[in-house]
């Protein structure tokens, strides 16, 4: 059966067509989203992009929250993405926009964590984690490949980025804004037009400050993961998201078995597609 998705992130809107036969995702459009214009414009881009798909089958959508995934509102705020559709309820917007009744919102971290269990770096793994690293932190602990969110061996609501370390929240430790600004401070200096990547890159040519910023920010991440794998008895972590890209810099914080995916987008693509169908 194959599942039309859409991969929804701040500045982009992916649109995918996936197998469930084989796990294929194939990529019918990428198209840059400008989230921060009005409610709106914002809705008629994705249904622009859905659009594009064969939608027979319904449509199953992953982005970033807060959002009530259930219900198919959006309560972001301060995001710096998305704040015009806070309160807004994006399911019935898109089911009127296209005449469709059968649209699931996912997650995009859990999505990610999904697809990987699915056709990924965790393919089958009883007990594991995704973990996804950008703008912020977004976690998924998944048992026989499903998202466990309640109890007291996850975070609160599953979610690590509601945690904290040494007296701060976690994401002030990792994030792309926390490495920025600890490589500011450590540098002295202000270089507003880089980013995560070319910290990476500086690493990778020798430069020691580069490289202690990012071995700090992971060495936080293995730290605050730990108590919560072995609770859960995680066998097998997976990072996506932009930052993970730093993995082969970064490897040696990490004292539990970790890998780093080869395409974030895929593995949300298809994990969105294999959340859609044991939903049906």
């Amino acid at each position: 059966m194959d599942v039309a998705v859409l991969e929804v992130g701040g500045s982009h809107v992916t649109a995918a067509v996936v197998s469930s036969g084989t796990w294929d995702a194939n990529v019918v459009e990428r198209s840059e989203l400008d989230s921060q214009q009005a409610a709106e414009l914002v809705l008629d881009d994705l249904a622009t992009a859905a659009r594009k798909l064969p939608l027979a089958n319904g449509l199953a959508v992953a982005l970033p929250g807060p959002f009530d995934f259930a219900t198919g509102v959006a309560w972001y705020r301060g995001q710096g993405k998305f704040d015009n559709l806070y309160g807004h309820n994006v399911g019935d917007g898109l089911r009127d926009l296209l005449d469709l009744d059968q649209i699931l919102f996912m997650n995009d971290a859990e999505a990610f964590a999904v697809g990987e269990w699915t056709a990924g770096e965790v393919r089958g793994v009883e007990r594991c984690v995704g973990v996804t690293i950008g703008t912020g932190i977004g976690t998924a602990f998944l048992a026989d490949g499903r998202v466990v969110r309640e109890g007291e061996t996850v975070p609160p609501g599953g979610e690590l980025y509601r945690t904290s370390y040494d007296g701060k929240p976690l994401e002030d430790w990792i994030s792309a804004r926390a490495i920025l600004r600890a490589y500011f401070a450590r540098t002295g200096t202000e270089e507003p037009e880089i980013g995560v990547k070319e910290i990476a890159e500086r690493a990778r040519g020798g430069a020691d400050d580069a490289r202690d910023v990012l071995l700090t920010a992971f060495g936080v991440l293995a730290a605050a993961l730990t108590p919560w794998l072995e609770r859960f008895g995680v066998t097998k972590v997976v990072l996506g998201g932009s930052i993970s890209g730093a993995f082969d810099l970064v490897r040696s914080v990490f004292e539990f078995d970790v890998s780093a995916t080869e395409d974030t987008e895929r593995s949300a693509l298809i994990g969105a597609a294999a959340h859609y169908l044991r939903s049906r």
